[in-house]
């Protein structure tokens, strides 16, 4: 037994170290199965009685076995008592890596960021640092949810990025930053899209602000402002074509022309700025339908 745990420790360490390998080493735990049997019998007894140096020890053979779970719940309660030891730094990283392998995205990246926060220059700081935005990366929910998680992945990496701009995790730092930029965008594009839906669902369409159509179009432009560079400009620029077409369409006689010529103008700037649009012949077409207001005041 003692052979086997110096080994399985030794497998702890390198897994630990080669982060964020770690998946590459799911191989290599299948091999070590072998290493226990009647898991749950000794998983409690050791749970129950053994001092505390002992439960490190199971800890880490869990680890390095693939079982994040039990793991978790031995270093849970061993991190505070380790502190100040040779084994503090070793703990708390094995216990955030743990918790992001049990798929504990929200407790792994606040355990992350505690172990840069206490050992800003610690052996494991660069990873650890690297996976509080990977932890929340990828517990970031879907686009038409709440992306606040989103957000707070994408100022951990920004964060990684300006602290270890040499780091070879950087470049897939910055890959994550611009597909959670672009979730981002993908929300307001729904949120736009929603909007002009709606219509003049809730009779306020001949407001001069509070309209569906109107905030359709406040939501597009203001994307447009905040991501200028967006794959996704197209098809904001088409919602505030369609959107600004629609508004003069469903105008009350006092706003007709100002919104007609406004609808114009849009598709004129849309014909210019995408000219092989598919959306190019309903341009033309709105076109034609405002020009018979705007040339016939």
């Amino acid at each position: 037994m003692a052979k086997n745990v110096q080994k399985s420790l030794a497998f702890s360490r390198k897994c630990v170290i080669l982060q964020p390998e770690m998946k590459k080493c799911a191989l290599l735990w299948a091999s070590l199965a072998i290493l226990l049997s009647g898991c749950a019998g000794e998983f409690n007894k050791v749970y129950k009685y053994a001092d505390m140096n002992y439960r490190y020890e199971y800890a880490k053979e869990c680890f390095a076995m693939g079982k994040p779970n039990q793991a978790a719940t031995f270093l849970g309660g061993i991190v505070t008592m380790k502190k100040g030891s040779e084994e503090a730094q070793e703990s708390l990283y094995m216990l955030a890596m743990a918790e992001y392998m049990d798929r504990d995205y929200e407790s792994a990246s606040e355990t992350f960021k505690k172990y840069h926060q206490t050992y800003p220059r610690g052996l494991y700081a660069e990873q650890a640092m690297f996976y509080v935005g990977e932890s929340l990366y990828v517990g970031a929910p879907e686009p038409r949810l709440d992306q606040t998680p989103t957000i707070g992945a994408m100022n951990a990496y920004q964060d990684f990025i300006n602290l270890y701009p040499e780091s070879p995790l950087a470049e897939k730092a910055t890959d994550h930053l611009f597909q959670l930029r672009e979730k981002l965008e993908i929300k307001e594009l729904l949120s736009a899209q929603l909007y002009y839906n709606l219509g003049g669902y809730f009779g306020n369409i001949n407001s001069n602000s509070e309209s569906n159509y109107s905030s359709s179009i406040i939501v597009a432009q203001n994307a447009l402002k905040k991501y200028p560079d967006s794959k996704h400009r197209e098809d904001f620029s088409v919602l505030i074509m369609k959107s600004k077409f629609q508004l003069a369409e469903n105008s009350t006689e006092d706003r007709k022309l100002e919104r007609y010529r406004d609808a114009e103008d849009e598709c004129y700037g849309f014909l210019n700025e995408y000219p092989e649009s598919k959306e190019c012949e309903l341009a033309e077409k709105y076109i034609q339908k405002c020009k018979k207001v705007t040339l016939n005041p």
